[in-house]
């Protein structure tokens, strides 16, 4: 066992704010102890007590929602925890200093979450509360107990944080902001619903890939992380892949079928299979790799166990044309120094506090709604 000793910053002046960071700096070390060749982290009573209901959660979600198995929902905790380090969180909040220091009454700020992924709420849940509001959190049917875990040790961390969070299933009531994410068929919902208010609506984006044939076996299987994690659920998985003309695709291939452990989910399976189907039925040209199906394709979203490509011949002439994509992507993977803000291989689930989602500044919104 380890003792956490957690020192707080010498430039946060105001308390209040230097507690909710510290806060959140153990919250992330215990996530990182739940990595298996992490170090156990020193708990009291009643944060052990959290911590141990979290990890029945963790070893159980899978009961309630067939996507999220143990495996993927430990990858993104572990995920959150490594963004929670104490040098990332200072260099994330020194953007907002000293805004975030002037003493402020606390506003309600209503997160419609989506339940793609797990946790995948999580980010704005930590926007919300260490910038000093309170988060009224309504919740995807299909992610509804592993944020709620998630509060509950954070409350045994800091028990401030008690009056600040409340969940909910149903309509939400009472609010000064709010933020929604969701399909881009929801987001017309929810600007109906909720333009009145000030928000921030996403809609639905997709990663991509930009490759030029000279990748390394370490990026390649980098890039099947990418497209695998999550069941390529998430919003920053990528969907599709730019191939320059010529491109040898068996070594990417051979990458992708040894990822067998994928179809042994059976949703995704069922996918696999159906999508198959389609494409033998419509003689589709396809490879198919016994773990995905790869269709040269112009859209960006692809279903479910299918990746999208497209051949390209000027990278100058695809990067003018990915800026005008922009809504509709989320990422871009890449080691092409011709890409901007490209994303290293491997690494697209793994964002770190200042990479918005929609590359929208969610803590500048909600600054400017306090101000």
């Amino acid at each position: 066992m380890i003792g956490i000793l957690v020192f707080l910053p010498k430039k946060y002046t105001m308390p209040e704010l230097s507690k909710r960071v510290s806060s959140f700096e153990k919250l992330g070390l215990i996530f990182r102890s739940l990595d298996n060749s992490s170090q156990d982290v020193e708990l009291t009573n009643n944060e052990k007590e959290k911590f141990n209901s979290l990890e029945d959660i963790v070893c159980n979600e899978f009961h309630f929602n067939g996507w999220f198995i143990e495996a993927n929902v430990r990858q993104m905790l572990l995920a959150v925890g490594k963004s929670l380090e104490k040098q990332k969180l200072e260099k994330w909040l020194s953007t907002y200093l000293p805004s975030l220091e002037t003493k402020k009454e606390g506003i309600t700020i209503a997160v419609v979450m989506a339940g793609n992924i797990p946790a995948v709420g999580f980010h704005d849940f930590l926007t919300v509360l260490i910038s000093g509001n309170k988060l009224l959190a309504k919740l995807s049917s299909d992610d509804e107990k592993l944020l709620p875990a998630i509060a509950e040790l954070l409350i045994a961390i800091e028990p401030d944080f008690e009056n600040k969070i409340e969940f909910t299933t149903n309509q939400i009531k009472s609010f000064d902001a709010v933020i929604a994410t969701g399909s881009d068929n929801s987001s017309r919902y929810f600007q109906y619903y909720f333009g009145k208010y000030p928000n921030i609506i996403r809609k639905n984006r997709n990663g991509i890939a930009v490759l030029s044939g000279n990748e390394t076996a370490l990026e390649l299987e980098g890039l099947a992380d990418d497209i695998f994690f999550y069941y390529g659920l998430g919003c920053r998985n990528v969907s599709k892949i730019f191939v320059p003309h010529g491109y040898d695709f068996y070594p990417l291939l051979d990458v992708f079928s040894e990822r067998k452990m994928i179809v042994e989910n059976n949703k995704y399976f069922n996918n696999y299979e159906y999508n198959k189907a389609i494409f033998l039925v419509n003689s589709r040209e396809h490879f198919d790799t016994g773990t995905v199906l790869l269709v040269e394709e112009e859209q960006i979203a692809s279903p479910v166990s299918v990746l999208n490509f497209e051949y390209y011949t000027d990278e100058h002439a695809l990067t003018k044309r990915l800026i005008l994509d922009t809504d509709k992507i989320q990422c871009v993977v890449s080691n092409l120094d011709s890409i901007p803000e490209k994303v290293p291989f491997g690494k697209s689930q793994q964002p770190e506090l200042w990479d918005y989602a929609d590359g929208v500044d969610t803590m500048e919104f909600i600054l400017g709604l306090v101000e």
